[in-house]
């Protein structure tokens, strides 16, 4: 009976030993780690379409995230809510309080209008996100009929129209390449390419490539900015001396 005893007795201290230990290995650690290492600072780079702010609320979303190590181990390892418009983030403790949020963006060239939303496409025509949003720094193509918009595929003209899918491709990277702030690229019925900058009207007329015209804008646009122009380019030449300019109706 008392060899029992002293059996249960040694029993639980080996209980409270391992109870102590797990405490000093595990429970202790971690309750430092929670009160020493609280997200202080929070370092956003690369991110254009959201303010800082913004894309803080969108990345520190739980109660938890308030806290670097935590954090940085969800966006390391765990599963993520997608934020549009952002095709990746990193995550990179800059100290035990401080955070470094890298943020990598779609690379989007152009957007159609699509069933009351906008679709957005990259330089090889791929729609890469979709959004009630409209963009005021991406080009928005209008005047073309589309077979199919679906998301992280290639989009399709009509038929009639599907020589024009190079002719826009072509427009929207050299719009990106020169970084002209072109608001509107518009197709008419006769297939004629207009580009609107603010209250600026660019008739650039049926070609097969604009690089020329394009180039020219460069030029152009920041001495006709906060005008009302129509600018006929139509027959633009490389080596041109003058652009046909005038009011606009």
């Amino acid at each position: 009976m008392k060899e029992q005893r002293e059996n249960h007795n040694n029993a639980f201290l080996l209980g409270q030993m391992k109870l102590l230990i797990l405490c000093l290995v595990i429970i202790i650690p971690a309750f430092i780690l929670f009160v020493t290492c609280r997200l202080n600072t929070v370092i956003v780079e690369g991110s254009s379409h959201y303010t800082d702010e913004e894309l803080k609320e969108k990345v520190i979303t739980r109660k938890t995230d308030r806290n670097t190590i935590l954090l940085y181990l969800r966006y390391k390892y765990g599963k993520v809510d997608s934020i549009p418009f952002v095709e990746d983030i990193d995550i990179e403790l800059a100290d035990k309080n401080t955070v470094r949020i890298q943020v990598y963006e779609k690379v989007i060239t152009g957007c159609i209008e699509f069933m009351g939303g906008y679709m957005y496409f990259d330089k090889d025509g791929i729609v890469v996100e979709s959004s009630d949003e409209k963009l005021d720094e991406v080009p928005f193509v209008t005047g073309l009929g589309f077979n199919r918009i679906r998301l992280y595929e290639k989009l399709e003209l009509e038929v009639q129209k599907k020589s024009m899918f190079q002719v826009i491709l072509n427009l929207t990277q050299l719009i990106k390449r020169f970084e002209l702030g072109i608001d509107t690229i518009e197709f008419n019925s006769d297939l004629e390419v207009t580009l609107y900058s603010g209250d600026i009207e660019i008739l650039l007329g049926k070609r097969d490539t604009y690089d020329e015209q394009i180039a020219e804008l460069k030029n152009l646009l920041p001495n006709a900015e906060g005008t009302k122009l129509t600018l006929d380019m139509k027959d633009f030449t490389e080596g041109q001396d003058g652009i046909i300019a005038r009011p606009k109706e």
